[in-house]
């Protein structure tokens, strides 16, 4: 048996107006997906759970079967661990973010820098890592990918409250900067990193070509390097993560799956989709399990744009649910697949909810070829998950469902 797990980053929204009080889900031309709700198990499933903070992190822990309560430590662990820094028992690892402030600093008005590429991003966090004055500190700064990159403190503090930039998007800052024991060391890092930055000359070279600088640093999702068992341990399974995102690279990481390097990925709507597909084929060829992870969906949620994120959900859809679909059938294997979002990134907010999200996983027939749809079609969307009146709330269980089937 063959185990798939297809990932739509933040999907699910709430009902738009001029969608005619429907969601992107609803009104998207989803086909794939729609044949695996109409095969096999659909409803809703509670990724986040009750006094956790909806991010991909605790999300997507979920999803992989790992209950946030006993294993989330913090999302840039995991993203340090997918960009091979190995942290001490004493460090504390920060997402740091790229960002655009206006209005003299006060604004937060790109999350991302205007989607920095990591070529313009790698050369100003070495600029912050090689700054006499925050190495005094006792930080190190390491490249990620785009605008996502990661900071460790030594001997650092981690019990602090800090906001997500995708949270604030167009909002001012002051209300969300950290706070807490450490909160005055963060500030003054915060404060270096844009004095460093006014003048980089990779900045220059933005705005003179029409695009956003870098004015700032951003420091977020703190935390120590967390205890996970592997799903080989858990399951007996090998496997392979597919993503351009370091958080999920990390968790896969973590989960002793095979982080498979795709070129081409890049987090947004340009990505590879087509690469994934096939290099999520090739990759069970040797092993029984895969995750493919897709990002653009979520990012068209935090910039607003809702023809973006229809066609992201689109892309994922035909591109890769479609193609995973079909390769898969025509191996003959045995295969249980699951697809889902891990949280909504509903347009209007801009930012991620801890609603439950629709999910649709469903076996091949005859333990071989393609899926077998009942006479009562299904679309993948909210409305008609819920309808279902399948609920799902236990990380634990949702996993255990995905394996019961070998």
């Amino acid at each position: 048996m063959k185990y798939i797990i297809l990932i739509g980053d933040g999907m699910a929204d709430n009902p738009i107006g001029s969608l005619g009080s429907r969601t992107p889900l609803d009104v998207a031309l989803t086909p794939n997906l729609d044949s695996i709700a109409s095969s096999g198990l659909f409803g809703l499933f509670v990724t986040v759970p009750k006094g956790f903070p909806p991010g991909s992190d605790v999300a997507n822990l979920s999803i992989l079967g790992y209950d946030p309560a006993r294993y989330y430590s913090g999302r840039s662990p995991l993203e340090a661990a997918s960009i091979g820094v190995k942290l001490e028992a004493t460090d504390v690892a920060f997402r740091c973010n790229l960002v655009t402030l206006s209005d003299k600093g006060t604004i937060m008005d790109d999350y991302s820098a205007g989607h920095i590429s990591t070529f313009d991003a790698d050369s100003i966090i070495k600029t912050l890592d090689a700054d006499s004055e925050l190495r005094a500190m006792g930080v190190r700064f390491y490249t990620g990918t785009s605008y996502r990159h990661l900071m460790v403190w030594k001997h650092g503090k981690d019990k602090l409250k800090t906001t997500p930039p995708h949270d604030i998007s167009d909002k001012p800052i002051e209300a969300h900067l950290p706070s807490g024991d450490g909160a005055e060391a963060l500030l003054r890092l915060m404060k270096r990193s844009s004095e460093i930055l006014k003048d980089h000359p990779t900045n220059k070279a933005r705005v003179v070509a029409g695009e956003k600088p870098a004015t700032s640093i951003w420091l977020w999702g703190q935390g120590r390097a967390p205890l996970m068992p592997t799903m080989k341990d858990r399951f007996g399974v090998n496997g392979a993560m597919i993503s351009a995102v370091d958080l999920m690279k990390g968790i896969g990481i973590y989960a002793g799956l095979e982080v498979l390097k795709v070129p081409g990925v890049t987090g947004w709507l340009d990505t590879n989709y087509k690469g994934k597909a096939e290099y999520a084929l090739e990759s069970l060829k040797k092993g029984d399990f895969v995750c493919v992870h897709v990002e653009a969906p979520d990012e068209a949620g935090h910039k607003g744009n809702l023809q973006e994120k229809l066609t992201a959900i689109e892309d994922f859809d035909r591109e890769v649910v479609g193609r995973v679909l079909r390769g898969i059938a025509e191996t003959g294997e045995p295969y249980r697949v699951v697809a889902l979002c891990d949280h909504p990134t509903p347009i209007e907010l801009k930012t991620h909810t801890s609603a439950s999200v629709p999910f649709v996983m469903a076996s091949s027939s005859g333990g071989g070829g393609a899926l077998v749809e009942r006479a009562v079609k299904a679309h993948y969307c909210e409305r008609e998950a819920k309808q279902t009146g399948v609920f799902m709330s236990k990380a634990d269980a949702f996993i255990e469902a995905l394996f019961s089937g070998r």
